[in-house]
């Protein structure tokens, strides 16, 4: 992955799901040295959490993807029982 950056936070891990990222970000100046974002278009950074605590942001990292897979896969059996019919 090319480095890229948010507000000084380094992005040091993305996960995409669907047509969205979630990206976790580190600054080691920053008063929270973390920081976890959902990402559209590669720019449009939002919704960050921040935390000082590298396991809490990992773990808030795959919260948010694995949140957002399930309602992907949830719409996706959805639109196949539709197609079903």
């Amino acid at each position: 992955m090319p480095e890229r950056s948010n507000a000084g936070y380094v992005i040091t891990s993305a996960i995409r799901v669907g047509d969205t990222e979630y990206v976790l970000g580190e600054n080691p100046n920053a008063p929270a040295r973390f920081v976890t974002w959902v990402c559209r278009n590669g720019s449009d950074y939002f919704w960050g959490r921040y935390t000082d605590d590298p396991l809490t942001a990992l773990r808030n990292l795959l919260d948010r993807a694995g949140s957002a897979l399930e309602v992907l896969e949830r719409r996706q059996r959805e639109e196949a029982g539709q197609h079903e019919d």
